[in-house]
């Protein structure tokens, strides 16, 4: 998690969304990649979808049986369907996301029992850190008028 939240910070730096993610199998880490959805310009530039593509390529698959999935933030409904598609073993995220959050926070679509495949989810290790990087991106993003309020942050329902 700690080179998740390395990436996270990168993609701060970069002026994206600071999410962070590691596609890791059999000890080895097939993929890492941030969010990039302003360098992009794409919607579906979110680091969890960039380092499941980068994993396909690397393994010349388009499945990855037995992976673990690292995120700083919970994966939103459209990366938690490319998970679920990539049939990803295990996904540990570190913080909740109240507004888009599909696993724990809105959804639970990764143990979702009417899917066919399913995902062992942890979730916590670098909680604080990431809301802290989160609120420190979104408090930047709204200036210093400090009667602007601020959402709840990512790790708290």
């Amino acid at each position: 998690m700690r080179r998740c939240l390395e990436l996270a910070a990168a993609a701060a730096a970069a002026d994206e969304v600071p999410v962070g993610a590691l596609v890791v199998q059999d000890d080895i880490v097939l993929a890492e990649a941030r969010n990039q959805v302003e360098a992009q310009r794409s919607p579906l530039a979110h680091a969890e979808l960039l380092a499941l593509q980068q994993a396909f390529v690397r393994q010349g698959v388009k499945r990855l049986p037995g992976a673990v999935l690292y995120c700083t933030l919970e994966p939103c409904f459209l990366c938690a369907g490319a998970i679920l598609h990539s049939r990803v073993h295990t996904v540990v995220f570190a913080a909740r996301d109240p507004k888009f959050g599909a696993v724990r926070s809105l959804a639970t679509l990764l143990e979702d029992p009417r899917l066919n495949h399913r995902c062992v989810v942890r979730e916590g290790e670098g909680a604080a850190a990431s809301a802290a990087l989160l609120r420190a991106f979104f408090r930047g993003k709204r200036g210093a008028d400090p009667s602007l309020p601020l959402p709840p942050g990512p790790d708290q329902p």
